[in-house]
């Protein structure tokens, strides 16, 4: 966490413990006698973890997913749950801008080519964001950051979001996801991780749209199934991806067939990887702090 989140925490009237490099176990044994929790995505705050009976009463997760909540038992103990889900949106849309002009012109490619003495202009000829049709899964907040990112482009922005209606505005068109299918050139995922979005992303998701399409995942890896991507490059339905989150983000553990797709993909110039950093910028890391102890400051505790 940014230093900046003690002065903010003491102004509200709450006295801030920074335990970085506490374990799991740890927690199980010191959290007792504490109201407040905030973490980040790697700490799971469940049952197993709180026991039966806590005392803490509001759990801050600094960032935007809350995947890594077990929120029905959070519920049933009466614990609230704030996140900072506008802390790190702009971070988000910028990154995800930066990634589709990177892939649509082949900016990694050939940065590496000059550095190697490689001077490959009509190779390296590019495609304009002008004129295509985005569509954008999840109008949240990092959709519609990315979605304001977009409106100097020239392009006709789509987004669908199950859960929302009636969200159309200056940047963006509400629409079916029938619509997306039918119209995308290129396809964003600003969506939660849920059992539901779990893989959702597959080789027969890929096939449902008429035109190949370049997809950009900046939300949760576990969402897009790797090996289906290397088969929708394969076969046709994707001309690009650019991937800031990966079903598994431990590279050295890696299962048989997740090692399998990620050496297929990482042989491809029209894929692009980045290391969860889409949300990772020092702006963000203060902006999550702010958003987190206005949204804690509102709280009132029986």
């Amino acid at each position: 966490m940014h230093n900046s989140l003690f002065s903010m925490l003491k102004d509200i009237g709450w006295e801030a413990d920074y335990q970085p490099e506490i374990t799991r176990e740890e927690i199980k044994s010191k959290h007792i006698g504490y109201q407040g929790l905030i973490v980040r995505s790697k700490t799971t705050i469940d049952r197993e973890l709180l026991g039966p009976n806590p005392t803490i009463k509001v759990i801050g997760r600094a960032g935007a997913g809350l995947d890594n909540l077990d929120l029905p038992y959070l519920l049933e103990k009466n614990i609230q749950v704030v996140h900072a889900s506008e802390g790190n949106r702009d971070a988000v849309g910028e990154h995800a801008v930066g990634l589709l002009l990177s892939l649509m012109r082949n900016i990694p490619r050939a940065n590496e080519e000059v550095k190697n003495f490689v001077w490959a202009r009509e190779e390296n000829r590019g495609s304009e964001i002008m004129g295509k049709t985005v569509g954008i899964i999840g109008y949240g907040n990092t959709g519609q950051a990315f979605a304001k990112r977009l409106s100097g482009f020239g392009c006709n922005v789509l987004g669908y979001d199950k859960y929302k209606s009636n969200f159309s505005d200056a940047f963006c068109k509400e629409v079916k996801m029938e619509s997306i299918f039918e119209e995308a050139d290129i396809v964003s995922l600003h969506i939660p991780l849920t059992g539901e979005t779990r893989m959702l992303v597959d080789i027969n998701y890929f096939r449902k749209f008429k035109k190949p399409i370049i997809l950009l995942n900046t939300a949760r890896g576990e969402i897009v199934s790797l090996a289906d991507v290397y088969q929708a490059l394969v076969e046709g339905y994707l001309k690009g991806a650019a991937l800031d989150v990966l079903e598994n983000e431990k590279l050295n553990k890696l299962t048989d067939s997740q090692k399998e797709a990620f050496n297929s993909l990482r042989e491809r110039s029209n894929v692009i990887f980045t290391p969860h950093i889409a949300g990772w910028t020092f702006e963000s890391h203060v902006k999550i702090n702010v958003a987190l102890v206005r949204k804690i400051s509102t709280l009132t505790f029986a």
